[in-house]
């Protein structure tokens, strides 16, 4: 069978790949298990050298990647031109401190006693990727894994197959041994076979229901689980904020990539007194926003990467409006024959939100941005905290004692004050509930992918 790569532009086949079979998940793990214990036995600076390679071809492939990305999931294309340059950062910033951060560190040494601590890899990673940055968010399972030693199998997600396929295609063109990193290709259902092979650790980015799923299963053959999943990251803008400032930074963090963003601002909190200015202003900026063919330069909003996440968000929408929301701008597919095959939502604002609408109690993952007037500081943390998830938010005000004292009571993994630019190489990332388990990026994400041993030695 083969798997289809759709245009979400207009529904035109970008390209086709065959599915992985069982037999296909069997033999990729036993492949990267035979691998394990000749990849491993190299040194950390070793395995980099295969990642620098490997970094010089993706520079080389980046008008391609970005082609092929803004081909099968909709982003505007110098958004995928961007994202390739932001991944090629972290690309530097992994074989610079790679071998740093995993090197042995001693933590006790008196008389003849040494004392240190050894990171070793696990074995086997399964990687499950999203759709939404195909080349960044799947190198953030694989590039660490592969530098701590372990084995990697990469499943893109089905909607960019195509572009996912490239890491492992220079991977392999770097010249990294046979087995060290190998690909499947399907849906869901691939993803479940290679979660049940012997595999040894797990990595995944993805939607919350997906995600407690693969915690179950690797909870049953306990092995560990790295887990990024959804996110109803909340926006707060005290009365004192500097607007300027605010709304440039708010609609990048509610409109890039069509607001499919894990931790854009799905829900905004305005305090009283500036409330209406600010809806004000978002619609007057949104009138101003070019919706259309990602391909063509001038376009900042493209479609939803596929039918299934228009059906939703429209049924968000209808939702909402149903209880009584209020459309300020947008609320709708826009009309004309450039939009008629494509999977295209006009930027949209709502007001009059109310908290059992499911715009304000799901992920919604598309240009759609509630908001919610609050009038004291603790009403503005508790409507925040008030979800599920817990994997960013950022806060707004030119007090910052108070945004301080505001960060400190945001149940999430990040809070940002004053900006919506905290995806750094150096920063850990991940959330809290039901947003993840794990973190990724920095030091500490690196070694993630890393078994912690001790070894204690006392000279004779």
């Amino acid at each position: 069978m083969k798997l289809k790569s759709i245009n979400p532009h207009d529904q035109s086949v970008v390209g086709e790949l065959k599915i992985s079979t069982q037999q296909d998940v069997k033999r990729a793990v036993k492949k990267a298990k035979k691998a394990f214990g000749p990849w491993q036995a190299l040194s950390v600076a070793e395995r980099v050298e295969y990642i620098k390679r490997f970094r010089t071809k993706v520079a080389k492939n980046k008008e391609k990647i970005a082609k092929l990305t803004t081909l099968e999931m909709g982003k505007p294309l110098q958004q995928s031109l961007d994202d390739v340059s932001w991944e090629l950062e972290f690309l530097d910033y992994y074989i610079k401190k790679g071998p740093e951060y995993l090197a042995d560190e001693t933590v006790y040494k008196k008389g003849k006693e040494h004392f240190r601590v050894s990171y070793e890899p696990y074995g086997v990673c399964a990687c499950i990727a999203p759709w939404n940055f195909p080349l960044s968010m799947a190198n953030s399972g694989v590039i660490p894994a592969l530098i701590a030693g372990n084995t990697v199998i990469l499943k893109p997600s089905e909607y960019t197959s195509l572009s996912q396929k490239i890491i492992i295609d220079l991977l392999q063109k770097s010249r990294i041994p046979d087995g060290v990193a190998n690909l499947l290709i399907g849906g869901g259902e691939v993803g479940k076979m290679l979660i049940d092979e012997p595999i040894d650790l797990a990595w995944f980015t993805g939607s919350t229901k997906v995600g407690q799923e693969i915690y179950r299963k690797c909870g049953k053959k306990f092995i560990k689980a790295l887990l990024e999943m959804g996110g109803s990251s909340p926006g707060i803008i005290f009365a004192d904020a500097n607007l300027d400032l605010t709304m440039d930074n708010l609609y990048w963090a509610r409109f890039l990539n069509c607001g499919q963003v894990c931790t854009a601002i799905k829900r905004l909190f305005v305090e009283m007194p500036v409330y209406r200015k600010v809806v004000n202003l978002f619609v007057d900026k949104l009138k101003t926003v070019k919706v259309g063919n990602p391909m063509d330069k001038k376009t900042d909003i493209g479609p939803l990467v596929s039918q299934k996440q228009l059906k939703l968000l429209k049924e968000q929408v209808a939702d909402a409006i149903s209880k009584g929301a209020k459309v300020e701008i947008g609320g709708k597919q826009p009309e004309g024959k450039e939009f008629e095959k494509g999977n295209y939502f006009e930027p949209t604002v709502l007001t009059d939100i109310t908290t059992d609408m499911r715009v304000f109690t799901e992920e919604t993952f598309g240009p759609v941005l509630p908001i919610i007037p609050f009038k004291t500081e603790e009403e503005a943390i508790r409507l925040a905290n008030r979800t599920e998830y817990g994997l960013s938010a950022e806060i707004y005000t030119t007090d910052l004692e108070k945004g301080e004292r505001v960060a400190k009571q945001i149940e999430a993994g990040t809070v940002a004050i004053n900006t919506d630019d905290f995806f750094k190489p150096e920063c850990p990332f991940g959330g809290y509930k039901k947003s993840g388990m794990g973190r990724e990026y920095g030091e500490i994400g690196m070694k993630e992918f890393s078994q912690v041993k001790l070894i204690a030695v006392v000279r004779p």
